[in-house]
């Protein structure tokens, strides 16, 4: 069943907006998504009806909140097929789930001589934490190339991974060049020596099923952000044999059971991970984007990007060879990001010129240095899809590209502000 994706769009209010005299087309989706007013309402309840902290008392307000809390990490386990709700880790973001598997289990398992293999796509979340721990305990940091076009080089992780190897982090989907990794592949090969897989599902999780079950991962780390729930919620899910012997990564309030001078009796999952008074309002808001995601099928999601990726890919032929897309051709390889460079231009150029006929881009390296650099490129156009978009939007994209082609040589000489972009 097909997206109703102009019945989608009424849900998000954002898309009503005018930008420079034109309607907003949103194309930076693998940054953060548009939030439907169904999440805005679920964490507007909870701010006026039931404002109150959770596990701390036994009034109604704080029974309400808790309740739903807690049913809001069943949701999620729901929308991955975790095992159980209390394998579901409320966190920050992606970036601190990985940051929490590294520095718990990491320090607890990674020694002297030991081995870290990570692939040059990755995003810098899921490169810096674990060079960083190799440095502290004096491991090694491994890294598996990529083709010509953007693919895993499987071949080489065979040969990479070894007796020596403790974990390997790996990305479900780039993204600068849209690949989707055969994590399934990158874990039989890993578990074959021992090691254990951290996915970074920053890219996946929000755009196709997902079933932690299937994958056979060790831990999973997404972003609310990214899957239209509320900005500094994200979700680090990990096998309860492995999650139970970990302390904390932060200690202190609802982390622990009881407490004397002299020692500590640690909280049940997941309630030792989540110090202090957590994002409530963040947690239910991110079930609520789960259900509506569910409600829509994330097999119709996927159909939905791989329609819009290939006639994207297509419409950008039409421009020659002026434009240079990076990454796989194929979209059942591919997910929704297109990341390009128009020839002759600066990346924030274009991305400037762009948001002059209403379109939002990300310009720039995604926090993805390393993958940019074995691109030969110093930063990229990114377009990327979600729900809401259409083949219409893409056709006013390709039509801009072609006024800003036909306007190169005026452009060109625009100064440019070298900025960070991350995302």
């Amino acid at each position: 069943m097909a997206i109703d994706v102009y019945r989608v769009r009424e849900d998000f209010p954002a898309l009503k907006r005018v930008v420079n005299g034109r309607p907003l087309i949103y194309f930076d989706n693998a940054a953060t998504t548009l939030k439907p007013k169904q999440v805005v309402s679920a964490i507007a309840r909870y701010y006026l009806h039931y404002p109150a902290n959770v596990h701390r008392g036994f009034h109604t307000l704080s029974q309400e909140a808790s309740e739903e809390f807690e049913r809001s990490h069943e949701v999620v386990a729901h929308f991955i097929n975790a095992y159980s709700w209390d394998e579901v880790i409320l966190t920050y973001n992606s970036t601190e789930s990985i940051n929490l598997v590294a520095f718990t289990w990491g320090l607890s398992n990674v020694g002297e001589g030991d081995e870290i293999v990570l692939t040059v796509m990755e995003h810098h979340s899921n490169m810096l934490p674990w060079r960083r721990l190799a440095r502290m305990v004096g491991a090694r940091v491994r890294y598996v190339d990529i083709t010509s076009n953007g693919l895993l080089r499987y071949d080489q992780l065979e040969e990479v991974v070894s007796e020596r190897t403790k974990v390997v982090a790996v990305s479900m989907m780039s993204n600068v060049v849209g690949t989707i990794n055969d994590v399934k592949r990158v874990v039989k090969v890993a578990h074959e020596v021992g090691a254990v897989v951290v996915a970074d599902g920053a890219q996946a999780v929000p755009h196709m099923p997902v079933n932690v079950r299937d994958l056979g991962v060790d831990f999973l780390a997404f972003s609310g952000h990214k899957m239209m729930g509320p900005t500094g919620t994200g979700i680090l899910w990990g096998r309860r044999d492995i999650l139970e012997d970990l302390e904390p990564f932060k200690s202190g309030g609802d982390t622990i059971k009881d407490v004397t001078l002299d020692g500590v009796v640690w909280h049940d999952l997941p309630w030792r991970f989540e110090a202090g008074t957590p994002h409530i309002a963040g947690m239910i808001g991110l079930a609520a984007a789960a259900q509506y995601l569910m409600r829509l099928g994330m097999e119709n999601v996927r159909g939905h990007e791989k329609d819009l990726v290939r006639y994207t890919l297509k419409r950008l032929e039409e421009l020659g060879g002026e434009v240079e897309v990076y990454g796989p051709r194929d979209p059942e390889v591919r997910g929704g990001v297109i990341s390009f460079n128009v020839r002759g231009l600066h990346h924030h150029t274009v991305g400037k010129a762009l948001d002059i006929f209403g379109i939002a881009v990300r310009t720039g390296m995604h926090c993805a240095h390393p993958l940019h650099y074995r691109l030969g490129i110093n930063g990229t156009v990114r377009a990327s899809f979600y729900i809401y978009n259409t083949r219409e939007e893409v056709d006013e994209f390709i039509n801009s590209l072609k006024t800003i082609e036909m306007l190169k040589a005026k452009l060109a000489v625009m100064p440019v502000e070298e900025v960070c972009t991350g995302g």
